[in-house]
């Protein structure tokens, strides 16, 4: 009968006189399921995507457009929306640009607000789902945004901070919501420096291996596609480099990583993970964005290849030695998503079937006609590994209109396994929990 049914709709659909919004939605519905590219209206909670390397178009550098979002006040009644059996909660609001968020290991919130570099922490959820307890831990930083806690386990000492141009760290002990001792420089500099256009990607991460050895400290690069051979503003850019944890540097551990913004280390595996935003300039559907594990010595393509041995149509004939050794990424995401802070789900609160995947922020297309992103989304594991697709899990963020009223940007799982994430289009943490209902 549901076939008949689609047969009839398909039939009345050809005969002009009797085209109809149900028709033309089930046009959109239908062009929807053939393409794996999709757009904010194709984004809800459940959805799963995949793409491939035979899904990726030629370039259409024609198509590129500066559509960056205009965020707009969020609605009365308007509201995140996750998968049936998840609570939507507003944690804390009125902050000042909410970025990256990490868990220490005693529970407590760490929040970097990278424009008014500060570092603020949330301990707790009352019985109004606020938190009981909250501080401001650092002020006076250069646009913080990695936090890291060392060594790993339930007592760290150090908890660090990856500004944009240097790496320090702050004496911490078990429930400290203020430093316990000044600031401690680990790394001097760090390439590059804190302006979004015309100085390139400044988001630093910090994160390290699983038996504390090695520090991973990534940089996005300075531009969208100039050739590090003769540009040397982009020395050690696009990179993620290799320190000790005392902040000695020891190698470039992986490169032609436009701009891993957010890093983590796969628990299960142990493999160093990114989350990273790709170039723009080649069309709506052209370069997309990306999660993978990072391979040691690892390269990943930019600026003169992308994902497959494709070559940027903007550096023709430059490094053939470099076409085999690009690395394909796990998981092919949409173009221009802005693939920001990752997190792998090790908590119990969630069903079973998400022990184990990993959760991302996509803070959403400026360089995509129409918009996308927006949202958090799900990339199901298997044993540590990803099957390469995605699913919409966290929506909603953007109205039918296409208007912006929130840009995901953090994800962090709390002690009790609910999901925090951070949003600095409405400047607001949410908390995600799963009731079954």
């Amino acid at each position: 009968m549901r076939i008949q049914g689609f047969l009839l709709l398909m039939a009345l659909c050809s005969v002009p006189a009797l085209a109809t919004t149900a028709c033309a939605a089930q046009r959109s519905a239908t062009t929807a399921a053939a393409s794996p590219f999709v757009d904010y209206t194709q984004e809800h909670p459940g959805n799963v995507h995949k793409i491939t390397l035979a899904d990726l178009p030629a370039p259409h550098p024609e198509q590129s457009v500066d559509s960056g979002s205009e965020v707009v006040p969020r609605p009365d009644g308007v509201w995140p929306q996750a998968p049936k059996g998840f609570k939507v909660e507003l944690y804390k609001t009125g902050l000042d640009g909410p970025r990256l968020i990490r868990v220490a290991p005693n529970g407590d919130l760490f929040l970097a607000e990278s424009y008014s570099g500060k570092i603020r922490v949330f301990r707790g959820v009352g019985k109004d789902g606020k938190p009981l307890e909250s501080s401001v831990y650092a002020t006076g930083l250069d646009h913080p945004f990695g936090i890291a806690f060392y060594p790993l386990g339930p007592n760290p000492r150090w908890v660090y901070i990856a500004n944009t141009t240097s790496l320090i760290r702050f004496p911490y002990k078990s429930g400290d919501m203020r430093p316990s001792g000044k600031a401690e420089t680990v790394i001097a500099q760090l390439p590059g420096f804190a302006q979004l256009r015309g100085g390139g990607h400044w988001t630093r991460d910090v994160a390290f291996s699983l038996d504390g050895s090695r520090m991973f400290v990534s940089v996005g690069s300075h531009s969208n596609v100039d050739d590090p051979d003769t540009h040397p503003e982009e020395h050690h850019r696009a990179d993620v480099l290799e320190y000790t944890p005392e902040g000695k540097f020891l190698q470039v551990y992986a490169y032609g990583i436009r701009n891993c913004v957010g890093e983590a280390v796969n628990p299960i595996t142990g493999e160093l993970w990114c989350s990273t935003n790709e170039r723009d300039g080649l069309g709506n559907n052209l370069v997309p964005d990306y999660i993978t594990h990072i391979q040691e010595h690892g390269f990943y393509g930019w600026p003169w290849w992308y994902m497959g041995g494709h070559q940027d149509p903007r550096h023709i004939g430059k490094h053939p030695e470099l076409k085999s050794k690009v690395i394909t990424p796990d998981v092919i995401l949409q173009p221009h998503f802005a693939s920001l802070e990752m997190v792998f789900y090790e908590g119990r609160q969630f069903p079973a079937s998400y022990h184990g995947d990993a959760f991302a922020a996509e803070h959403g297309s400026w360089n995509r006609e129409p918009r996308a992103g927006y949202e958090v989304i799900r990339v199901p594991m298997k044993d540590g590994h990803a099957t390469g697709s995605f699913e919409d899990f966290l929506t909603g963020f953007v109205l039918p209109d296409g208007k912006v009223w929130g840009r995901p940007v953090g994800v962090a799982v709390a002690s009790d396994g609910s999901l925090f994430v951070t949003d600095d289009g409405s400047n607001s943490i949410w908390h995600v929990l799963y009731t079954g209902k």
